[in-house]
């Protein structure tokens, strides 16, 4: 399934495996900036030959319905800026997915994630017909805290050592949005 969406500086496109060598490039550029947030990554996983096999899985993973994963692209270079998914979707009861997004340090402060973000909610409710949206963010990340309250995404809460990152348990704050909010 090949998916594309527009914005107005930004799209957002299906990773392939001819995307690994600058999907390897984006993920070396940030390797220290993204790390702020997120676990720390060995030095095998910045290779061609593990984002080549990390994009056949979330192919798989879309043909499946379980989770999709984009490129995010600037319109003006067709450059690979960051990367977006909305992946834990839950079917019947739930209804509902989490979203992730990372966006290339060069690029933030430009309303590109913001942008991103808005495709895949439009994306979750218009196609994949979802009740609910989540995403958790860290107290200490004010850029993403904003893209998500920009997109219309409202705090709901604090989960207490939520997340293991780098040594270190971490508090996340729990964003949503419900379909009848969208």
């Amino acid at each position: 399934m090949n998916l594309l969406f527009n914005g107005r500086t930004c799209y957002l496109r299906n990773l392939t495996v001819d995307d690994a060598a600058e999907m390897v490039q984006l993920l070396l550029r940030n390797r220290d900036y993204w790390a702020i947030y997120e676990p720390r990554h060995r030095d095998s996983y910045f290779t061609v030959a593990v984002q080549r096999e990390k994009i056949r899985e979330s192919i798989y993973q879309a043909r499946e319905n379980r989770e999709y994963s984009f490129g995010i692209f600037e319109h003006d270079t067709n450059k690979l800026i960051g990367h977006i998914s909305m992946y834990s979707i839950k079917r019947l009861p739930f209804l509902s997915s989490l979203i992730g997004y990372s966006i290339d340090e060069g690029y933030i402060g430009r309303g590109i994630a913001t942008e991103a973000v808005k495709l895949v909610i439009a994306f979750g409710f218009e196609q994949l017909r979802l009740h609910r949206i989540e995403a958790y963010v860290s107290p200490r990340n004010l850029g993403s805290i904003r893209v998500l309250e920009k997109a219309g995404l409202r705090e709901e809460g604090l989960l207490q050592e939520f997340l293991f990152i780098n040594g270190e348990w971490e508090d996340h704050y729990y964003y949503a949005m419900l379909e009848s909010e969208f």
